[in-house]
């Protein structure tokens, strides 16, 4: 393969809803540049794009594809994305290192939901969007309807470059008011052009100069040129369509049918003629090290978007070159790590078809194998530069299940299996807690989950089942407290004997500590000698006040009685839970000039603090979480009342780029399979988002039913 400059060079992502074609287009674009020499289809289970095993028994995309085409002597890479919001990761790397979004949009269908969605990820990466009109050929096909579709969803910018002639099952011809011609296709796919017909003319000049209009609106002096000519020539138009779609002020309509090859090669010429190259979008932002311009002049540098494992092959590693020239046999730096890399073979990728390359220069796409420590998000490049390129964000997870091996002895295999599976996939959060005794996977929703299944079964032949994960509950009290407890246990030689007297009290910032209490109709006055506050790592304070006088606990026995407390701050008396924001007084209690030891304070300590603390007037806490919904207005309805049943506090509401947006305060433990929920309830348009606030007491009946569960549990074990 040749070798191609920066400025030949165009880096495309295909977007849109399941089921829009975009697998079938890539497919047609591979075809028209020569790449294959039969197209494939998604039923058949051969195209170039999906040809995972995981990709046959779904039937869509499920990662994203690395592809390209050649057209007019521009290299043409294509990331095919998949559809389902769920498997947004693949979109998202996807966009972060190309340089022009083709959003393709059903005809029959409209404006789905997973064309929202990525458009919304477009827009976060400010990415140039094209709208290609696909399955034109389908009975109930309708341009002029998901036309208006687009422009309610996505702004007036939505342009006209194509309309269908005879949309439907006969299908064959577009009017093209940038060339001002007509394409017919024939059954093969091949094209003739021709001039517009009569009947069509009236209809083609008007979209003719509304196109020019916006054209001209992205420069002042093509404005200039406009209002002397009246119009502009096909050069003009290309550059004020190219800067109208930099600013994201011109998405341009395009109208294909893929299966047909209708209208793919019109695209790529539209692509290879009018679409940014590389260098002609902003750089990626460095956070370390040397800057550096996407020139081939520049030292070498690449950013790794994406990692796979393949039987045969094994770890393959995706990259951008993101300036210099890469080549087979070059050492580069890991930035992360500071180790040498060897790029022992260089690759173009047509799907699992790779072809070796001499050289990559700046802006292109390429894949290497057996690198021994490079994954998603790094940056290798030479030691002189040291350049480190900002990772990519992926979206928060929406979704979490806690995963368990059905078999006990294939735990470790669990967990071995889920971190190899982060680095294909970064939108699966991989966690275990502590705290709740389980191995945690945070995700986008169930489709992502049943995915996550689909590799244990197939696979890695492992069997595991999917548990709802508890909820990290925290314990603290409401009054304060006293106890006192003797430990003493006699057994043949040294013995073990301590006693502990304290109180207990609700702990707040900023608060002092007292001096006198009473209990019932007893004063106990305390004299607080030295006090240690001490941060716990799930939250909240811990207050531990010195109130001995006399000698009555040696100075030496307070650290072992700490440790007591702490160890049932760490296993709470309600429900094993964390506790948070007590203050403690050690005021008195007795030692024995042999038996007394660390151990016999600890558990006088620890015994104690249970006691009063369940005097203390013990409420629970629960993770309380800030969210926000996005939805269509007319399912507004319908999304409160499930919050209201969810235990949520609207705090608010508004209106946001066409869609309708609630804030609230919801518990955690509601929000167990919201995705789906909310993805029902507004037929998979609302999104929302979600950020730990605080904890709040629960509720008494709540607080009833937790600790019946907890005794329950207790008595199993």
């Amino acid at each position: 393969m040749k070798v191609y400059k920066t400025n030949q060079i165009r880096n495309i992502a295909l977007l849109g809803n399941a089921g829009s074609g975009k697998t079938t287009l890539a497919e047609a674009m591979l075809f028209e540049g020569g790449v294959i020499n039969r197209k494939g289809e998604v039923t058949a289970k051969n195209t170039v794009s999906d040809y995972t095993d995981i990709e046959h028994d779904y039937g869509n995309s499920v990662l994203p594809t690395l592809l390209y085409t050649e057209k007019n002597g521009v290299k043409i890479n294509i990331l095919d994305t998949p559809g389902m919001d769920d498997l947004c990761g693949g979109v998202v790397s996807s966009l972060n290192v190309t340089d022009l979004s083709l959003m393709l949009v059903n005809a029959t269908n409209g404006v789905e939901a997973g064309t929202e969605a990525a458009g919304r990820h477009a827009e976060a990466m400010n990415s140039p969007m094209v709208f290609v009109f696909n399955q034109l050929d389908h009975d109930n096909s309708n341009f002029d309807a998901a036309l208006d579709q687009c422009k309610a969803t996505f702004g007036n910018k939505v342009t006209i470059v194509q309309y269908p002639v005879d949309a439907g099952p006969s299908f064959s011809s577009v009017i093209d008011v940038l060339k001002m011609k007509m394409y017919k296709y024939n059954d093969k796919g091949e094209v003739e052009i021709l001039d517009i017909p009569d009947s069509e003319m009236e209809k083609a000049e008007e979209l003719h100069n509304e196109l020019v209009e916006m054209a001209a609106e992205n420069e002042e002096a093509l404005m200039e040129l406009y209002f002397d000519k009246g119009s502009l020539t096909e050069d003009e138009m290309r550059k004020g369509m190219k800067l109208g779609m930099l600013q994201r002020d011109l998405y341009p309509v395009f109208c294909t049918t893929a299966k047909k090859g209708i209208g793919a090669g019109r695209l790529l010429e539209f692509i290879a003629n009018i679409a940014p190259a590389p260098n002609e979008r902003e750089m990626r932002n460095v956070v370390s090290g040397k800057a550096v311009k996407m020139e081939e002049s520049e030292p070498p540098s690449l950013f790794v978007f994406k990692t796979t494992v393949e039987s045969h092959v094994g770890e393959i590693t995706y990259f951008k070159v993101m300036s210099g020239k890469i080549s087979e046999g070059l050492d580069l730096i890991n930035s992360k790590s500071g180790n040498k890399e060897r790029l022992s073979q260089v690759f173009v990728a047509a799907g699992k078809n790779r072809e070796k390359v001499d050289e990559l220069v700046a802006g292109d796409l390429g894949c290497t194998v057996k690198l021994k420590e490079t994954k998603f998000n790094q940056t290798l490049t030479t030691k002189e530069a040291d350049t480190k390129f900002e990772p990519i964000t992926f979206p928060s997870s929406r979704h979490t299940v806690a995963v368990k091996a059905v078999n006990d002895s294939d735990d470790e295999k669990v967990g071995e299996v889920l971190n190899k599976l982060k680095y294909e996939d970064p939108t699966f959060i991989i966690d275990y807690s502590k705290e709740l005794k389980q191995l945690l996977v945070h995700c986008q929703g169930e489709y992502h989950t049943n995915v996550l299944k689909w590799y244990f079964d197939n696979v890695h032949k492992i069997e595991v089942n999917y548990l709802q994960p508890k909820i990290p509950y925290r314990e603290t009290i409401t009054k304060a407290a006293q106890a006192d407890y003797r430990h003493k246990k006699q057994s043949g030689g040294a013995g073990q004997f301590g006693e502990v007297h304290l109180v207990i009290e609700p702990y707040e910032d900023g608060s002092e500590p007292k001096s006198m209490f009473k209990f019932g109709d007893k004063e106990q006055k305390l004299s607080v000698r030295a006090v240690e506050e001490h941060k716990l790592s799930w939250g909240g304070k811990l207050i531990y006040c010195n109130c001995i006088v006399g000698g009555s606990i040696d100075a030496r026995f307070m650290p072992a009685i700490l440790k007591g407390i702490m160890e049932k701050m760490e296993e709470g008396p309600l429900t094993g839970s964390y506790a948070r924001d007590i203050r403690v007084y050690v005021y008195d209690g007795k030692m024995h000039p042999v038996d007394s030891n660390e151990i016999s304070f600890k558990l006088a300590g620890r015994n104690a603090f249970s006691m009063a603390f369940k005097n203390a007037g013990p409420k629970i806490l629960e993770p309380i979480y800030d969210l926000n919904v996005w939805v269509p207005s007319d399912r507004m309805g319908d999304v409160m009342s499930d919050l209201q049943g969810r235990r949520a506090m609207i705090m608010g509401m508004g209106s946001e780029k066409g869609m309708e947006k609630i804030t609230a305060k919801v518990p955690l433990k509601e929000m167990n399979k919201y995705t789906t929920s909310l993805s029902s309830i507004t037929g998979g348009r609302g999104v929302f988002d979600i950020s730990f606030d605080g904890y709040e007491k629960v509720p008494a009946d709540v607080q009833d039913e937790l600790l019946k569960a907890y005794e329950a549990e207790q008595e199993e074990e």
